[in-house]
This record gives structure tokens, C-alpha cells and sequence, in this order.
């Protein structure tokens, strides 16, 4: 046998597998920020129960007022209710090849580059995937209590600006303190910096670690949405967005064409990144949710109160 090393002899599933998972999460901005959190066991361990969905029930606030004692009447009964938040499966994966001849002229490491690489991917897919389930959530029925949008207006009154920004943290009221962090597009970042409001957070050696902005953490992504220069920019709570994974998919496959001198490598992932209190209410076309389905304003409802729902949706101008 050559020396030419090939996809199966170095993708071991036990290892590769829950190594490309960790990768993805720390390429993440999102996943790093704290923005994503575990959702546990009330995901997890329903990832294994079949279909598409996974149901989340919870007990609604307390309702009514207090009661003066009497001794003479009794206190009125009152109860408490439960409704449920539901999050939607996805479904997704992509495979590769690599030729023999190719690999053994490139004198790299072919185990290093594909773990790398594929979780490069799948971190940036993942992040799609929380984008258009967030463009959709927001422009459903009843968000309106989480959405500050100012891009209409006049001037710099249509800007990101500091005020501006404590305006849409009000949003969530007295919970507003539980914000964390704000996803922006990178042309937002350098209108701020251009501002002098963007702070540099160093390690002891003086090395970057991240950026913030009115003491929130800074996550950039180009992917931001921005329509006819008005920008969307969020603002999250710690743990906003629900995230889990698991299933019983085959996450990792390989095969070879022999006559070819081609390996084939298959990476499947089933997971949830849902924002949380914002309901599924969706239909899809075939076995999971594509992005346009996401992005579609049917199919999320609001079971959460708004103060509830850790997330702020701000959109707004940039200043010249």
C-alpha cells in the first residue's frame, strides 16, 4: 500500500465528532458571547423522540390581585396555568471529497485542514440558521413589544447612537439589565468607532479580546441584515437563544471511489437554536425548515411576556 493517508484513516468518529462540535462553538461569536446557551435536559433529551418539533410546556406567571382578610369571608381561589414554548428540529449537512493525488502533492496535515474547515462551515450555517429564525420571530404577531425601529425617522434621529441605544434597551423595561450582548453589522462597528464608543477589552499582555459598546459585548457578522441602509442589530440577554444537539443521525461518514482515488467525507448535524419564549408555528415543505421558512413571520408566535424575552431587535441608520 502507498503512503497516501487517506479520510477513513484519520476521521475517527469518536474523536472527530465531538471535536468539530467544540471547533464550532468557539468560532462562534455567538456561542463565545454567552448569547447561546445549553438548553438541557428539557431539549435534549427530546432530540431522540421523533418528528420535527419539541415541545417546551411551562407555568405562566401568577394573575390576579391581593386580597384583604376578612373574618367574615373567605378568600377567592384563584389558579395557575401552563402554556408551551416549541422549537423547531433542523436538519442539515453537506459531504466532500478529496482526490489522492491532490492530498499527497499538498504535504499537509488532511486531519487538521477537514476539522477545521467543516467546522468553519457549520459555524457559519448555524449562524444563517439563527439569523433567519430571528428575522422571522421578530416580524411575527405580538413582537412589537421587543422591536425599536427608528430608521424612518429624521436625521440623526435615525442613527445608533448611545441615547438611541438606551432607548431600545428599554424595551425589556426593568429587565433591561439582563442585556449582555449586541450583534451588528460590521459598517455599524466602525460608524461607533468612528463615534469613539467602541471600548477594546485586553488580556494582561495587551492581546484583543473583544469589543464592547455601551458596556454590552460586541459580535460582528456580516450577516446582519440591512435593507435600503437601515440596519438590524440585536441586543441579547445571556442565554437567549436555546441550543442543543444530538439525534440518532449518522453525524460522520466516509467512502472511497478506489477507481477514482477519491474519499468522500459526510457531516450531518441535528440541532436547535431557538429563541427563546418565541413559539414554532411553522409548516415545512419537507422534513425540516429551510431558511426562507424560517425568515416566513407564520410561523413564530409569543408565549413569553415580552420583559421575558431576552432579546432586542434595534433597527436604525448609520451617521456619515
Amino acid at each position: 500500500m502507498s503512503g497516501k493517508t487517506r479520510v477513513q484513516d484519520v476521521i475517527v468518529p469518536e474523536v472527530y465528532v465531538p471535536y468539530v462540535i467544540q471547533r464550532t462553538k468557539e468560532l462562534s461569536a455567538f456561542f463565545d458571547s454567552g448569547v447561546i446557551g445549553e438548553a438541557g435536559a428539557q431539549l435534549g433529551g427530546n432530540l431522540n423522540s421523533g418528528g420535527n418539533t419539541i415541545n417546551m410546556p411551562f407555568w405562566n406567571d401568577l394573575v390576579g390581585d391581593v386580597q384583604l382578610l376578612s373574618d367574615t369571608a373567605a378568600l377567592q381561589i384563584n389558579r395557575i396555568t401552563a402554556s408551551r414554548d416549541v422549537a423547531v428540529l433542523h436538519f442539515r449537512g453537506n459531504a466532500w471529497s478529496v482526490n489522492d493525488l491532490a492530498r499527497q502533492l499538498s504535504g499537509d496535515d488532511p486531519m487538521g485542514a477537514i476539522a477545521e474547515l467543516v467546522a468553519s462551515w457549520w459555524s457559519r450555517v448555524m449562524q444563517r440558521t439563527l439569523l433567519a429564525s430571528l428575522q422571522g420571530a421578530f416580524s411575527s404577531t405580538g413582537m412589537a413589544g421587543n422591536v425599536h425601529n427608528i430608521g424612518a425617522a429624521a436625521g440623526d434621529a435615525a442613527n445608533i447612537t448611545g441615547r438611541t441605544f438606551l432607548d431600545a434597551a428599554q424595551r425589556l423595561g426593568d429587565a433591561k439589565d439582563q442585556l449582555a450582548a449586541i450583534a451588528m453589522h460590521s459598517a455599524v462597528q466602525t460608524a461607533l468607532a468612528k463615534q469613539d464608543l467602541i471600548v477594546t477589552q485586553r488580556d494582561s499582555d495587551g492581546r484583543v479580546l473583544f469589543d464592547t459598546f455601551m458596556g454590552k459585548r460586541i459580535i460582528i457578522d456580516d450577516g446582519m441584515p440591512f435593507d435600503a441602509n437601515v440596519y438590524t442589530t440585536y441586543i441579547f440577554g445571556a442565554g437567549a437563544i436555546g441550543y442543543e444537539e444530538g439525534g440518532t443521525l449518522a453525524p460522520t461518514e466516509t467512502d472511497r471511489d478506489i477507481l477514482a482515488g477519491d474519499d468522500f467525507l459526510t457531516s450531518r448535524r441535528a440541532y436547535v437554536l431557538h429563541p427563546r419564549g418565541i413559539k414554532w408555528v411553522g409548516t415545512v415543505a419537507g422534513q425540516t425548515p429551510s431558511d426562507v421558512e424560517l425568515r416566513a413571520a407564520t410561523s413564530w408566535e409569543r408565549v413569553f411576556e415580552n420583559k421575558a424575552i431576552r432579546i432586542v431587535q434595534f433597527r436604525h441608520r448609520i451617521a456619515a
